[in-house]
């Protein structure tokens, strides 16, 4: 099955509409959907090295516009769909210390999350119900997703070839390795926050 996806995958980074579906995941991803695009982003620029920079562009932008739609659901909705998203992720019950730890700590908490395994969409949400300033939080988020993106593309770009071969070799071992890391993120953000 692993290996069924990740065909589609390159296949998918060949088509026109590959930076379609890569902007689509990076943009859900910052407001609702627990998929990080390192998923899509990762196969698409190893199958074309020369345009991981590209693919990293788009992920930042998307993700920063999904991460502003993330905001505008703690801010206008958090009575509603924000709190049951929170719930969902099991986070509801710690908004009193989030208030606590963002007015003393936001700003660094958004820079380096970005580039960590916590889900982004917790810092967009809760920025939002917190009324956190949307224009820092966009610079912050450009920064912060820039890199961490920016990073992989270049890592991408000049040992693509060898990260490919790996890849294909220990496909079920990789894909493990980034379930848990996104499991690690949700349990990290638990007992950070």
């Amino acid at each position: 099955m692993l290996r069924r996806l990740y065909d589609w995958t390159l296949r998918l980074s060949e088509s026109p509409r590959a930076p379609w579906a890569l902007a689509g995941v990076s943009f859900a991803e910052s407001s609702f959907f627990p998929i990080p695009p390192d998923v899509l982003l990762a196969p698409m620029a190893l199958a074309r090295p020369e345009r991981a920079f590209f693919y990293a562009a788009i992920c930042t932008v998307a993700s920063v516009a999904g991460g502003v739609a993330g905001w505008m659901i703690g801010h206008l909705l958090f009575d509603t769909l924000g709190i049951w998203l929170l719930h969902l992720y099991g986070y509801a019950d710690r908004i009193p210390a989030l208030k606590e730890f963002y007015a003393k700590w936001g700003a660094w908490f958004i820079l380096i999350k970005g580039l960590t395994p916590i889900p982004y969409k917790l810092v967009t949400i809760v920025s939002g119900a917190l009324d956190y300033n949307l224009i820092l939080f966009i610079v912050l988020s450009l920064m912060t997703r820039g890199a961490r993106f920016f990073i992989l593309a270049g890592i991408f770009n000049r040992w693509g070839g060898p990260l490919k071969i790996a890849l294909e070799k220990h496909l079920a071992l990789i894909a493990s390795a980034s379930v848990a890391i996104v499991v690690f993120g949700f349990w990290l953000a638990a007992k950070v926050i």
